[in-house]
């Protein structure tokens, strides 16, 4: 979209004191980044973060092998606060720590190709480090709690240490997360040791603390992680613009030159997090949350508590706190935006701002709406304008512009109410099955596993957005949505799925969901061979004794038979799946009565295929 590829030059026309400039009059100002850095976050802070950056790195590394890197670091900011022109105090954050990474003895032993890293230079070398972050590593063994007694003593004794090893826990097994989100979650951890500790039933207060914080870091963790993707797929720019909407909406009575400060601010600070710079991203960030609890009144009458709170607590304080009330009596839009005569001079003369603005207008006036709608209502107007402002009759041209502009908002509202109707009225069941149907048919070359893990993914977004009152259901099931499209177009890199998926991907982040949504049975596909090897069927689809397997099993062997079949004709007839779907079900409750399950469903199931092929005319 031709505005959002402009819009950061108009953040930085509209903020004089936007991140960038900063940076610049910082590099005069400060001798030495490191020096400044430590000042800014403290000894116990800085070494905090300087832990997380070399556990997301070095995920294999002990807490104690790592100390040792952590101490390196340290001693040398200490050594350039005292002297800012001693030896190395001029080198960059991130070139600090990945030196000291390549110094790492037998550093190719535990990590192999990662150590040719080594060999690039910088900026270079930092993206083949980050390209060896392993999400969710299997070669780290579940988190295991000491006891509660242990635990207890531990943070008496040695409470940095404690929740040294804490940092260090969370940031291997989440590589991509924000080092302001870890320390907040350490800040958890450590409220609940001080609340629980005193607790006459230690176990149980712990367990359910414990169980919160994880799951607070696994839902930060896909955010965060869809945050970097977004950047790095679509770019600084698109990321600036769903930021300007997100924004808008959360503080819809601060002024449009604070909410493009934050958004301007907020770019490098997201470069720092998503590259790993971990020290300054927490630095900066705390800037930002500091700058906007000076100014309260202007942004939000929500963050008040947050901005009570430590400064390491703040910034994901900030981040959670509810949407601040909208402003009352705000004048339509139509005026302005539609029916003003000298609204294409004003979009002639200043494209970007023009654009800009009418995002943040959009978006303070409906939080009811995704960001990714507001963006594509956007782009709706200003190819609108683009068209209008041509002609001779520009007010005539735009007379239809609220129904056009409609259209984007009624498509995204109907696929939400049709999708959460169809899931309250026949099930979770039946609501998997349809989304399995659908993609299946979409993208028949995707494993039958991962269309499941995909089906589950839509399903869980469903049960969790389709039950929020009305005003929270759209933007909740198109951000979730997203993210789950996201994650499958990260696959579609590596293994190319088929050409409307590699169009929807990379197309347009905003229009991405509605791409999928119209995406039409892959006509270029050809299914492969019918292999009766693909179909099995054992006493696992039992759920009665002597298998007494959950009804959960026959469920997914139906989804299995149901996908493999669609693999083989992608044009299946809704009556078609009703009849196969049927044989299925009076096979599992024949054969799970007979004293020989196996040989039934041998016999059974041959008859159930050769059957579905009949059904589907699928020759032999």
């Amino acid at each position: 979209m031709k505005w959002v590829t402009l819009i950061s030059f108009l953040f930085l026309l509209n903020s004089a004191t936007s991140r960038n400039l900063q940076r610049v009059a910082r590099g005069a100002e400060h001798k030495s980044e490191i020096a400044h850095r430590y000042e800014d976050l403290h000894e116990e802070t800085f070494k905090a973060v300087s832990m997380i950056t070399f556990a997301q790195y070095l995920q294999k590394c002990s807490y104690d092998g790592l100390s040792k890197l952590v101490k390196d670091v340290v001693d040398l900011a200490q050594k350039c606060v005292a002297n800012k022109d001693a030896p190395d105090c001029d080198k960059p954050m991130p070139t600090i720590f990945l030196d000291e990474i390549c110094q790492v003895e037998k550093l190719r032993d535990s990590y192999g190709a990662m150590a040719d890293c080594c060999s690039k230079a910088d900026p270079e070398r930092n993206e083949c480090f980050l390209s060896f972050k392993v999400h969710q590593p299997d070669f780290i063994q579940p988190y295991q709690r000491p006891a509660s007694d242990v635990v207890c003593k531990e943070y008496q004794d040695d409470r940095v240490s404690l929740l040294g090893h804490f940092v260090h826990s969370v940031a291997r097994r989440n590589p991509f997360l924000y080092a302001p989100t870890i320390v907040s979650l350490a800040a958890d951890y450590e409220h609940a040791l001080q609340t629980c500790c005193k607790e006459s039933d230690v176990d149980a207060c712990l367990d359910e603390k414990a169980t919160t914080i994880k799951e607070k870091a696994k839902k930060m963790s896909v955010k965060q992680q869809y945050v970097c993707g977004v950047r790095s797929k679509f770019g600084e720019r698109v990321l600036q613009a769903d930021k300007l909407a997100r924004l808008s909406q959360k503080y819809p009575k601060t002024p449009f030159s604070e909410i493009l400060k934050i958004v301007s601010d907020l770019k490098g600070v997201y470069k720092e997090c998503c590259e790993g710079d971990m020290i300054e991203c927490m630095d900066d960030m705390a800037e930002i949350m500091t700058y906007m609890c000076s100014k309260q009144d202007v942004f939000s009458s929500k963050i008040g508590h947050c901005c009570e709170k430590p400064v390491v607590e703040r910034s994901q304080c900030i981040i959670e706190a509810e949407f601040d009330d909208k402003p009352e009596n705000l004048p339509s839009l139509v005026e302005k935006y539609v029916e003003d005569k000298e609204v294409c001079k004003s979009f002639e003369a200043g494209h970007d701002a023009f654009m800009s603005e009418f995002v943040y207008e959009h978006a303070r006036r409906h939080p009811e709406f995704s960001t990714q709608l507001i963006l594509r209502i956007a782009k709706g107007y200003e190819t609108l304008l683009e068209k209008c402002c041509k002609t001779d009759n520009s007010a005539e041209c735009l007379g239809n512009a609220k129904e056009e502009l409609n259209k984007h908002i009624k498509e995204t509202q109907d696929v939400v109410k049709t999708n959460c109707d169809l899931l309250t009225a026949h099930g979770e069941k039946e609501f998997l099955k349809a989304l399995l149907i659908r993609y299946t048919k979409k993208m028949p070359q995707v494993s039958t596993d991962t269309l499941l893990e995909i089906g589950k993914k839509m399903t869980a977004v469903g049960n969790k957005c389709c039950q929020l009152p009305e005003d929270r259901r759209l933007p909740c099931s198109e951000g979730y949505l997203s993210i789950v499209i996201q994650d499958m177009c990260r696959r579609q890199e590596t293994t190319p799925i088929n050409d409307n998926v590699s169009h929807c991907c990379s197309d347009s982040y905003s229009y991405r969901r509605p791409c999928f949504t119209a995406m039409g049975v892959d006509t270029k596909y050809v299914p492969p061979a019918f292999n009766p090897e693909m179909f099995s069927f054992d006493e696992k689809l039992c759920s009665a004794p002597p298998c007494s397997a959950p009804p959960a099993e026959q469920e997914l062997g139906q989804m299995k038979l149901l996908v493999n079949l669609i693999k083989r004709k992608p044009q299946m007839t809704e009556e078609q799946i009703t009849t196969i779907a049927t044989g299925f079900t009076a096979m599992v409750d024949k054969c799970c009565k007979q004293p020989d399950i196996e040989t039934c469903f041998g016999e059974e199931g041959a008859n159930l295929i050769v059957q579905s092929r009949a059904t589907l005319g699928i020759g032999a």
